[in-house]
């Protein structure tokens, strides 16, 4: 297995053998369990679905409650398909945890939802510096100023820096170093920040892009 779900808890600080403090991520990952397997004889490629966060049967649709009660499982809130080379090695109902998709001292890489910041001007979306603040200046300290239309070409061009909803969009941070893995409690630390906020679930894989 390359990748999990879990859920994030925050970030603190280690230190390492220099006495360095390290900031890290800590999250919650798994365990997961295996709902349904692919096999490129019945679906024309290998790919293993995991579930994450068991609820309540009332929660449920009736057609996803039936969807894993075929794996003998009860219905889980977030599911995901995972691409495998061998989709015979997996079984239904099989428990995935942290410790069988990262080991201490490998790289990973992790998607999720960043926070959510409703619309914003410039200044905040794109980083703008502002206008002057005096010699005349009218109160557009924060405003975008000249968005380069005339006569010619008499339009705004398309993907000018303006005012816009911010954050919200699914982002992967690649390459984060695992620091250090809790397999009995199932955590992981990775060294560095993470799309989302406190309680956002992510998808933690193996770096496709090692390096370092």
């Amino acid at each position: 297995m390359r990748a999990i779900l879990g859920e994030k808890l925050g970030m603190t600080q280690v230190f390492d053998e220099k006495s360095q403090a390290v900031p890290v991520t800590v999250i919650k990952a798994g365990p997961c369990r295996v709902v349904q397997i692919k096999t490129p004889e019945t679906d024309g490629y290998g790919a293993v679905q995991i579930a994450y966060r068991e609820i309540p049967d009332h929660r449920a649709t009736r057609p996803s409650a039936g969807h894993f009660a075929r794996a003998g499982l009860g219905p889980h809130r977030h599911l995901v398909e995972i691409r495998v080379d061998d989709p015979e090695a997996y079984q239904l109902g099989q428990e995935i945890s942290v410790a069988d998709v990262l080991e201490k001292g490998s790289r990973a890489d992790v998607a999720g939802v960043t926070k959510g910041k409703g619309f914003a001007g410039v200044i905040k979306r794109h980083n703008f510096s502002g206008q002057g603040a005096s010699h005349g200046t009218h109160r557009v300290h924060r405003a975008p100023g000249s968005i380069g239309a005339c006569a010619t070409p008499a339009r705004v061009f398309r993907g000018m820096k303006m005012p816009g909803r911010l954050g919200g969009d699914r982002r992967t941070v690649l390459n984060l170093e695992v620091i250090e893995i809790d397999a009995d409690r199932g955590l992981l630390m990775l060294r560095g920040a993470v799309p989302g906020g406190k309680g956002s679930v992510l998808l933690v894989r193996e770096a496709v892009k090692k390096r370092g």
